[in-house]
Order: C-alpha cells, then sequence, then structure tokens
C-alpha cells in the first residue's frame, strides 16, 4: 500500500546508477501525475516507474513490455497496487483511444525500429491535454560514460554492437541516440506540442555504463554477492536497506551521489548523458 511519509528520495535510497536516478526524478517532475490519473508507462521494463508512482502518487497505473522475464519481474513487484500489465507491442498498443492521462516514454524510443510509430500511438492513446513525459540517451554523451564508444565514434566513425548487451554500453540495443533538435522534431511530427526540454547528467564516473550494466549487474544476478549487498544494491529493495554506512554498496552510492551533486551546480555543458522532455497533445 503506499505509504505517505515515504519520498522519492527514499525510494532512490539504493541506486547506484545516477542517471538512472536523475531521469526518475525528471520523470516525476514533468509527469506531475496525481490520485486518480491514468497512466501508462510504454516500455516499462521491471516496473520500476510504476512501483515508485503507486507508493508515491497513487494514480491508476498500466504498463507494457515485450519481453515476458521483465514482465515477470514486474508483476511480482507491482502485486497489491492494482496495475495492469500488458505483454505488447508500444507500436501497436491495445488501448482505446484518449484512454490516459499521462504517459512514460522512458529510455524507449531508441530501442524501437520505428520511432515515430511509437509516438503515433502514444498520442492516439492520450487524452487531449494529457503529459507524456520522455527521456532518451543524447547523442553528445560524456565521454567518461562511456570511452570505449566515444573513442570508436570519434576516430572510426562506428561504435560497439548492440548485443551482447553487457559489450554494447551506451550503444547495447539502441537503435539510435538522439540530439535535442532531432527529438522535439520527431514529437512534434507526431502530433504533440513539447512545452519543457532538459539535459541530464554531464559528470560521472569512469566507465560507468559498462560497470552498471556490465560488472554490476553480473555481481547483481550471479548470486555470489552477501545478501546485505544484494539488498543494499537491488534499486526495489529500498525498504530493506538499513542504510548502514559498514555497507561498502551504501559508502558507494554516498560517493556516486557526492559526483552526481556536480550536475545541480549549472547546465552548460556540450556532453550530456540524456534529455528530457515534457510534451502535451494539444
Amino acid at each position: 500500500m503506499p505509504t505517505a511519509s515515504l519520498t522519492l528520495d527514499d525510494v532512490l535510497r539504493n541506486e547506484a546508477d545516477m542517471g538512472f536516478r536523475r531521469r526518475v526524478q525528471t520523470v516525476f517532475e514533468l509527469l506531475d501525475a496525481q490520485p486518480g490519473d491514468r497512466v501508462l508507462d510504454c516500455g516499462c521494463g521491471h516496473g520500476f516507474y510504476l512501483r515508485a508512482l503507486a507508493e508515491l502518487r497513487r494514480p491508476w497505473v498500466a504498463g507494457v513490455e515485450y519481453r515476458q522475464f521483465w514482465l515477470d519481474q514486474a508483476w511480482r513487484e507491482l502485486a497489491g497496487t492494482g496495475a495492469q500489465l500488458v505483454r505488447g507491442d508500444i507500436c501497436r498498443l491495445s488501448f482505446a483511444d484518449q484512454s490516459f492521462d499521462k504517459l512514460i516514454l522512458s529510455e524507449v524510443l531508441e530501442h524501437v525500429p520505428d520511432d515515430r510509430a511509437a509516438l503515433q500511438e502514444a498520442y492516439r492513446v492520450l487524452r487531449p491535454g494529457g503529459v507524456v513525459a520522455i527521456t532518451v540517451p543524447h547523442a553528445n554523451y560524456p565521454f567518461l560514460w562511456d570511452p570505449v564508444n566515444k573513442v570508436l565514434e570519434r576516430f572510426f566513425g562506428t561504435h560497439l554492437p548492440r548485443e551482447p548487451l553487457w559489450l554494447g554500453g551506451i550503444w547495447a540495443d539502441h537503435f539510435r541516440l538522439y540530439t535535442t533538435e532531432v527529438l522535439v522534431e520527431r514529437v512534434e511530427q507526431a502530433g504533440f506540442r513539447a512545452v519543457e526540454l532538459r539535459r541530464l547528467t554531464h559528470h560521472c564516473f569512469p566507465f560507468a555504463h559498462h560497470l552498471y550494466y556490465g560488472l554490476g549487474k553480473y555481481l547483481l544476478l550471479s548470486g555470489l554477492l552477501p545478501r546485505s549487498l544484494c539488498t543494499a544494491a537491488d534499486r526495489f529493495r529500498y525498504r530493506e536497506n538499513t542504510g548502514s554506512p559498514l555497507n561498502p554498496i551504501n559508502l558507494g552510492v554516498r560517493f556516486l551521489r557526492a559526483i552526481d551533486a556536480l550536475n545541480d551546480q549549472g547546465d552548460d555543458y556540450a556532453s550530456y548523458l540524456n534529455i528530457g522532455l515534457k510534451a502535451v497533445r494539444p
């Protein structure tokens, strides 16, 4: 059940990926979901956004995901919330026209072959006046986030392959990265009106992408770590983490947050990890 005293910072207590943490904060701000809103997460993955919304804002939530094993975890994490979860393609949604007040498209458009079709479907199921919160990877991402791909792009005009996922870095399972101009153009071509644009995360830890989604994810899923470390590293287990400074995962998260705090000091950089966009259906 939702807990009134729980904050978004509490829900993000275990989050080591500072890029993800900042995206969640941004989506919450841009979406501004309220009790009674009907919210759809297109490409809901393991269901973290839906879980956080159910905990903190109490809208009616639904999610679409095409990977069955991710959807299975989402069902477990969202048990008892009343969420509706559907396995499907966001380019061919099974919902009726104008079914939702708010939509989330966070780190999704870059994964689909036809991002225009995905945006058209989002437009179709959103009511007039409804809001969509979008995040996508920035084409000019920070060198430190993924030095391997940055060097390959700059000097050889190529990048690591989309698969296997642990190798691809920022290009893992991605068909494209975005500039702000291209994202706004695609969104407005679908009929939306772009109303707020943000650039997210310049300062970061070296080789962050490979450490988070290569080594870190492998260790978390491997069963090799003690339970206390797994609990502190699992973004869904925020209620179970005591925050003990004796836990090295908690110490690591504090160190990474100190680096991320530099991103609050200004926004005049050429490179950013993500673009956040709020758009409205007229």
